[in-house]
């Protein structure tokens, strides 16, 4: 797109901000081929008690965009051929994960990172403290779908992912995070963590707090502090690591939605999908690894899944498409009718997303802060009309073909 016809969107959208959300919000988008970022915007507070405004370096809780993130570490160990995508999980877990309406059907790696595992939560389960069992939790059969077998229906629900977390620790011999860090991070150069400890003082310090829309911060309320517990500790408990069990409870660290991350880093990871699993000449993943978390493995077909209004309507192994077009689908937010594959992220005020065209050789990735609970949504979309700002506003700066 032509400068001259760029320049009215982006300062109609720089308006539309301020009176969007307030001068609590932040919104930051970064734009990226294979070869490196092509644009990019912020604007903002990324600290209200400082007046900091924010920038595409600034870390933010990035929400069920970690889901991807911890997808790309699965792929990374299936590479190493230390866990498959079809066999059943409980021969890493080293306890028997059932359904106990279907116990005779397995449940595999591809069904929890699709969310078609027939888990299910209540009351937020998949928040584990410190100390407590995942294995336990299981025993539950509230957490479990009374009515589907595994394999068979779609239901978004973030207790697949500290399962899989468990299985991480289990064949790493390795805290999650830690994993995570030394094997996914910082191989691609991005300092992010999940729940702070892997970052450097310097992310920390530049750690973008989540506020409502009057101001109130609801998460990551650090100013240059580290919090002073990382994990989820039940009231009264102290916040002792030692307690730690390996793969015990894969919650600890949030794989679902505790990973900080700039949108500039979202941007690395795009590049790195889009470029076959290297990045900077660093492979992460192979070709057919990035093939696996990229590809559609459910599709809605009008009975055999949960849309939450026509949201999900596709699921890869840790990734979504949009738009589809089947009947009962709203998720079209304006890819000028290109297919785009990635994940959004929403929590804590905060909405995110990171997609990449792979026709196309290119992706964005953004997020926006201060939105309401529950927020206005797009016209004829699934989507709030914040977050399809944000994705047009950032889309926009994407060359044309």
């Amino acid at each position: 797109m032509r400068l001259y016809l760029l320049l009215p969107l982006l300062l109609s959208a720089c308006a539309t901000f301020q009176s969007r959300n307030g001068p609590f919000g932040a919104e930051v988008g970064v734009a990226f081929t294979t070869n490196g970022e092509v644009g990019h915007f912020a604007n903002g507070i990324a600290d209200p008690k400082s007046g900091r405004r924010v920038t595409i370096a600034d870390p933010v809780r990035v929400a069920s965009v970690s889901k991807m993130v911890t997808a790309i570490g699965v792929m990374r160990l299936v590479g190493e051929g230390k866990l498959d995508l079809s066999s059943d999980v409980s021969r890493w877990l080293g306890w028997n994960l059932r359904n106990p309406n279907f116990p005779d059907r397995p449940i595999n790696l591809s069904m929890l990172l699709s969310h078609t595992s027939s888990v299910r939560e209540h009351d937020d389960d998949y928040v584990i403290p410190l100390g407590a069992s995942l294995e336990d939790l299981m025993r539950d059969p509230r957490n479990w779908d009374s009515l589907h077998s595994p394999g068979s229906y779609f239901a978004y629900v973030n207790l697949n992912y500290p399962i899989i977390g468990s299985i991480i620790e289990k064949v790493t011999g390795t805290r999650f995070d830690l994993w995570m860090h030394a094997n996914v991070l910082a191989p691609m150069k991005i300092d992010a963590c999940f729940n702070w400890p892997t970052c450097s003082d310097e992310a920390v310090a530049h750690a973008v707090e989540l506020d409502s829309p009057t101001g109130k911060p609801v998460k990551d309320d650090l100013h240059g502090h580290r919090p002073d517990c990382p994990v989820f500790v039940k009231d009264g408990e102290p916040c002792d690591l030692t307690l730690w069990r390996l793969g015990e409870n894969g919650a600890l660290f949030a794989p679902q939605g505790g990973l900080r991350i700039s949108a500039q880093g979202l941007a690395r990871i795009g590049r790195m999908l889009l470029d076959g699993g290297t990045i900077d000449g660093v492979r992460i993943l192979s070709p057919g690894a990035v093939d696996a978390l990229l590809t559609q493995v459910w599709r809605f077909d009008g009975s055999n899944g949960q849309t939450d209004g026509g949201f999900y309507c596709s699921a890869g192994n840790g990734t979504h498409q949009l738009p589809n077009r089947q009947p009962g689908c709203a998720d079209d937010i304006g890819t000028r009718g290109s297919v785009l594959v990635g994940h959004a992220g929403d929590a804590y005020n905060m909405k995110s997303g990171i997609w990449i065209d792979r026709a196309h050789q290119h992706g964005i990735a953004y997020f926006v802060t201060a939105v309401p609970d529950p927020a206005p949504k797009e016209p004829g979309s699934a989507y709030t009309a914040a977050e399809v700002h944000a994705f047009k506003r950032s889309y926009a700066l994407l060359p044309r073909d």
